[in-house]
């Protein structure tokens, strides 16, 4: 007969499954009762001696019961209280020992101490658990020598019983090893196929990413050279043919051949920080306020146009490329105001909030449609307008334009607050 139940233990010595762990004690406790009971009935059934003795026996009995209840609270605590461990399990070996001795009715009850030794041991001291399992029904018989009297299953029992657990325990880790060992070559096989997606989707990444960057880059230079080397050459053609009409006014015509000389010198400077991804020259030298206001009054003085400015707000350093999309936001309204729009009046407004800045601009010009497509020049000139809103769009900003012909234009861009201390340049 055998109390050894696998299911109630961990597959290693000193384990309990967290499903069978509140239920480990009542189940050693009950199997350790039945078979204490069992091994009665059996040894009462056959020759048990004297009433003396057998009164002697069924005290005995009584009180290895009322030790095996002690597993009841002690099991739970087994971790922290190795020492009371080591006494119960001492104590219910020397139960079976006596009971052993008086009875061989009573050597099964031994083999309960497989499974505890198993079970309230850790894997290192569940070794010794055994081998005193093992040899207690032997020394209660009388010992291993030639004149012993032990019945030849006793020391059979005593050997088979760890034979068989042992062989149980070993094919368990086995089995266990191998579905680890199965679990893992397939895991392994999926994180290959899935390093090796990963390594297709991080190349697609990298080619869009470089296509992405390239086209970015492609779109910041045009609209560099638009702000830049296209207004400059556009105000040095406008000059020149001013010029050309006042070469009976010897004043006026060196008057343009200087605005000449200022747009080229400028368009040129602009060109180089352009390449260089630098801030435009103004805002390098002052803040944004002071920066549109001097681009208003250069602009006045190469076009004619009047144009009026002003600052709404506490104005206070943003991000270099809020300003630098605010600043060009202003410079391309202004061309567009004297060269499309042929206006002779521009407002512009610099408004700061908690949340955004605004810059509005508005002029009195010849306006355009903006509720279908418009045909956009052949030389170009209208790259402008998508700029513009490029510009605006690729800081998180928005773009509004509302015109009609023959009632001027006004040109709304919004961006994030966004202080310059936030970031660096």
């Amino acid at each position: 007969m055998s109390c050894d139940n696998p299911s109630m233990m961990g597959v290693r010595p000193g384990e309990v499954s967290a499903r069978t762990e509140p239920y480990g004690g009542p189940i050693l406790t009950a199997g350790g009762l039945l078979v204490l009971a069992t091994c009665t009935i059996f040894a009462a059934a056959g020759p048990h001696g004297e009433s003396g003795e057998w009164l002697g026996t069924l005290a005995i009995v009584g009180a290895t019961a009322l030790w095996l209840l002690l597993m009841l609270p002690l099991f739970p605590r087994r971790r922290r209280h190795p020492v009371l461990v080591l006494v119960f399990y001492a104590g219910f070996l020397a139960g079976c020992w006596l009971l052993t001795s008086r009875n061989d009715s009573f050597t099964t009850l031994s083999s309960l101490g497989y499974p505890f030794g198993f079970v309230l041991f850790s894997a290192r001291w569940s070794i010794f658990a055994v081998t005193a399992t093992a040899i207690t029904p032997m020394l209660a018989k009388g010992g291993f020598g030639p004149d012993t009297h032990t019945p030849a299953w006793v020391p059979v029992l005593s050997i088979v019983g760890p034979m068989l657990y042992a062989a149980w325990f070993v094919g368990a880790e086995n089995e266990k090893r191998h579905k680890a060992n199965t679990a893992l070559t397939e895991s392994n096989g999926k994180l290959e196929n899935a390093l090796r997606e990963n390594a297709g989707l991080q190349a697609q990444l990298l080619t869009q990413a470089r296509e992405a960057g390239v086209l970015d880059e492609r779109q910041r230079l045009a609209g560099e050279i638009h702000d830049t080397l296209a207004q400059g050459l556009a105000g040095i053609v406008t000059q020149l043919q001013a010029a050309e009409r006042a070469e009976h006014d010897p004043v006026r015509h060196r008057q343009h051949l200087a605005h000449v000389h200022s747009l080229a010198k400028d368009s040129l400077s602009e060109a180089r920080r352009s390449v260089q991804a630098l801030r435009p020259e103004p805002l390098a030298e002052s803040r944004l306020p002071e920066a549109v206001a001097e681009l208003a009054r250069r602009f006045t003085e190469t076009s004619g146009v009047r144009v009026r400015t002003e600052t709404v707000g506490d104005a206070r350093p943003l991000l270099p490329e809020l300003e630098v999309t605010l600043y060009r936001v202003a410079q391309e309204a202004l061309a567009n105001a004297g060269k499309h729009a042929h206006a002779s009046a521009v407002g512009l407004t610099l408004s700061y909030s908690d949340d955004v800045v605004m810059l509005d601009v508005l002029d009195d010009g010849v306006g355009f449609r903006t509720d279908g497509p418009r045909e956009e020049p052949a030389d170009g000139s209208g790259f402008g307008l998508r700029a513009m809103a490029q510009r605006v769009q690729r800081i998180a900003g928005t773009l509004e334009i509302e015109s009609a012909p023959g009632r001027g234009t006004a040109i709304n861009a919004q961006v994030p607050a966004i202080p310059a201390e936030s970031g660096s340049e």
